[in-house]
């Protein structure tokens, strides 16, 4: 049963209420007030009690009733708020933890977010917030995490083993002039004497890039770059920068125009102020394509040197032509993960973008000339006047100016 609490205003103005006539009864005010006839009687005989006999008036009884509350009423409330600030206060320190945590992980998890990214963090982390915690917030059990930890230095011995393997892989696959597959490669090591089996063997190929010759029916646009280091991914989906003409990104993208027909346009994208500094629109996909766009964008900066430069693996940027213009240039390549279209999103964004406010639902542009006309006027509008969130709503240039303004002021 929860015990009622009433205040000293209610209890003076029901003391009031009967000693305001002496035909009133405890019960009769009792019942009309919701109160037990007993309570009434000791709020009446305390109230009678600090009267005295000189009698207080009743005009004064209200505010000296309200000004001595009981003690023990006062201490039950207290204690009550007390109780219920401290479970707030823990609450809000276990919510704060968790911010923080997850705040790091955000970071941690940018490239990739699995299981063992995740073990990852929970060992790099466990001292500052414990085992239990990390495992709780990122939502990993404990005996996976343990287990996780008990095969480290198995999987680093595997690490090393493939490695090896994937080399004596490379020997034989440069030995037949790359034409070897899988089940060549594991005859040849089987033959001399390595132990291992054909799905091994497909997988280190896999995972080091090697593969063999397949002849199939294709458009061959470009000769790709035959250099034995692939390019590196040197972005890793950070697509910001702090001066301009540092990094860039780029891609190409279908403007479908007429029937069944296309032109294809090849962007350099600025990471600091999201501007187009290049571009080249034309009928087709050569590599010249993309080494219009970044020569444009050298003239329209004044050189390149020392910019990286970020695109997919299409065949274009992958070609020798474009790796000797960027070596001219002064141009370091980057490339995200095969078939990843969120490593390079921001060229994404802006070929979304582009399509969506010149097409407006629309298909097809109305021709060559008037898809032509419309991309001309839609990238010189977004660099001079169309508002950008990663600028603060400022377009491209104008945040350009405006950083260049206050690094002089500073």
């Amino acid at each position: 049963m929860v015990m009622k609490v009433y205040s000293p205003e209610f209890k003076a103005d029901a003391v009031a209420l009967y000693l305001s006539d002496p035909s009133h009864t405890f019960e009769g005010i009792g019942k009309d007030l919701g109160i037990s006839r007993e309570t009434l009687r000791n709020w009446v005989r305390a109230e009678r009690a600090r009267r005295g006999p000189s009698g207080a008036t009743s005009t004064n009884m209200k505010d000296t009733l309200v000004s001595e509350a009981t003690t023990q009423e006062l201490e039950a409330e207290i204690a009550a708020l007390r109780a219920e600030l401290k479970t707030v206060r823990k609450e809000n320190q276990k919510l704060a933890t968790e911010r923080d945590i997850l705040r790091k992980a955000t970071k941690f998890f940018a490239p990739r977010d699995d299981l063992v990214n995740r073990c990852q963090f929970i060992e790099d982390h466990h001292r500052a917030w414990g085992v239990k915690r990390l495992c709780q917030v990122l939502e990993v059990a404990r005996s996976t995490f343990y287990k996780w930890r008990a095969g480290r230095a198995a999987r680093a011995a595997r690490e090393r083993s493939d490695a090896a393997l994937a080399e004596r892989i490379r020997a034989v696959h440069t030995e037949w002039d790359g034409t070897y597959g899988r089940p060549r490669i594991t005859a040849e090591l089987r033959d001399d004497g390595e132990l291992v089996n054909h799905k091994r063997v497909g997988r280190v190929m896999r995972k080091f890039g090697i593969a063999g010759l397949r002849l199939r029916k294709r458009q061959v646009t470009t000769v790709p770059e035959p250099s034995a280091t692939p390019v590196p991914d040197l972005l890793r989906r950070d697509f910001t920068a702090n001066t301009p003409n540092t990094k860039y990104v780029g891609d190409i993208t279908y403007l479908p125009v007429g029937d069944g027909e296309f032109l294809y346009l090849a962007t350099v994208i600025d990471c600091f102020s999201r501007r187009l500094v290049g571009w080249s629109i034309a009928d087709h996909m050569r590599a010249s394509l993309v080494t219009d766009a970044l020569r444009a964008a050298a003239r329209t900066r004044g050189g390149l040197a020392g910019a990286v430069f970020h695109s997919d693996h299409g065949a274009q940027y992958t070609s020798r032509e474009f790796a000797d213009v960027c070596a001219e240039l002064g141009v370091r390549q980057s490339m995200g993960a095969v078939g990843t279209s969120a490593d390079n999103a921001l060229a994404e964004s802006f070929n979304a973008a582009l399509k969506r406010e010149t097409l407006r639902g629309a298909r097809r542009f109305d021709g060559a000339h008037a898809c032509r006309l419309a991309v001309f006027r839609w990238t010189t509008r977004y660099n001079t006047r169309r508002r950008h969130s990663a600028n603060g709503q400022q377009a491209p240039t104008a945040y350009e100016q405006q950083s260049a303004t206050l690094t002089l002021a500073a």
